[in-house]
């Protein structure tokens, strides 16, 4: 990062700055001042600048080194820089893989260590892409950020903005914003709100640009291959050691080898021996055991929500809502109630047990997100009954 009057990264990079002179909500116009876009060099964002600096808007192109640069990123880069020039927009490149590795990277490891699940895409949401990249945004004169998210922005007749789903559901990311406070979502543009990933593909090819990232992953950045049981191994983080697996009626049935190489839900890998499939049911870390059983033994009635973000006003909260506690889940109708600094979800029927660490979001039925926090608790018995709570 660097002050306004200091050397660009990109210049220290050897990158050239270039200074030339419906229900999924709409990507707004950029309002006064200056729109920074936020581009990784894949096809959403590359669309995102595209279409912006062709509306006539005063944009800028930011893009981050949040893993330490080396050759391929800097590559990314300096193609990034020529789309940029050809656009005659503002291109800036900044480093924040220190801030990435203290804000995403250390507490990924350090809540698996802890026997958590956890979700870095939400984090660095908020974290890096909302929070360091937008302040180096502002350093550069800009007041917005747009990003290539599938989700979109609506606003009620007072001028507060809301999260709402993008129209593409096979792409939409709302789930993955919900940790962003509301007054910082106020400033954001997403250009693709109303659009649908594979009409955002062909019309960029279309237009004559070719993403400097043409194959996207879903898989975490920082994590090769997938692996992140071997990540963790070479992060050097301290790991919790083997322990006992029960059965939740006490019976020991074998060892683990860390709470840590094990997820709710999880079936392969146990190596367990028994009449019938098991199943990851509950991690014990004050004891460090490993509770598994039959399929049936991971229904639940509900769970508790923790580190709560809400967008929406609880008082302002519809009666029907519905709640997704993993991103491909289909949403489910919920009631809450309040405890303290922690939500009480009851689920209308008996669901998968989710894993603490993990995000759930809350949406009304129009696709409207609520609330967003982190999954703490989902031992709710599943022979549990609803009750009304609203």
């Amino acid at each position: 990062m660097h002050a306004a009057n200091a050397t660009p990264p990109s210049e220290r990079h050897g990158i050239t700055a270039d200074t030339a002179s419906p229900r999924h909500g709409t990507p707004e116009s950029s309002g006064p001042g200056r729109l920074a876009v936020a581009v990784s060099g894949g096809t959403d964002s590359l669309m995102s600048l595209v279409q912006l600096a062709r509306s006539g808007q005063p944009v800028i192109a930011l893009h981050a080194f949040f893993l330490p640069p080396d050759q391929g990123r800097l590559a990314v880069a300096e193609a990034l820089a020529g789309i940029c020039r050809r656009l005659g927009v503002p291109f800036f490149v900044e480093d924040l893989s220190q801030v990435f590795d203290r804000e995403i990277i250390t507490p990924f490891a350090l809540a698996y260590a802890s026997g958590l699940t956890p979700n870095p895409c939400a984090r660095c949401n908020r974290r890096m892409k909302f929070g360091a990249l937008f302040e180096a945004a502002r350093r550069h004169g800009a007041d917005r950020l747009a990003t290539g998210h599938y989700a979109g922005l609506k606003r009620d007749t007072q001028g507060r903005a809301a999260l709402v789903r993008g129209l593409d559901d096979t792409r939409d990311q709302s789930y993955f914003l919900s940790l962003v406070p509301i007054e910082v979502l106020g400033q954001a543009c997403f250009p693709l709100a109303g659009q649908r990933k594979t009409d955002v593909r062909q019309r960029l090819a279309q237009l004559g640009f070719a993403p400097p990232l043409p194959c996207e992953s879903r898989d975490i950045c920082f994590v090769s291959d997938n692996d992140y049981k071997q990540f963790l191994l070479e992060r050097g983080v301290a790991l919790p050691g083997e322990g006992p697996i029960l059965l939740e009626n006490g019976h020991e049935i074998g060892r683990h080898q860390g709470l840590w190489r094990h997820t709710i839900g999880q079936r392969r890998g146990l190596r367990i021996p028994y009449r019938e499939p098991l199943y990851v049911v509950a991690k014990d870390v004050a004891r460090n055991t490993l509770v598994v059983g039959p399929q049936e033994a991971l229904a639940v009635s509900g769970c508790r929500v923790t580190a709560g973000n809400t967008l929406v006003s609880a008082r302002e909260w519809p009666r029907e809502l519905v709640i997704q506690t993993c991103y491909r889940m289909r949403p489910r109708p919920v009631r809450t109630a309040w405890q303290g600094d922690t939500l009480a979800v009851r689920f209308f029927e008996p669901l998968p047990r989710p894993a603490p660490g993990q995000l759930a979001v809350l949406y009304d039925l129009d696709g409207r997100v609520l609330a967003g926090g982190l999954i703490g608790d989902s031992s709710f018995s599943r022979n549990s009954p609803v009750r009304a709570s609203r």
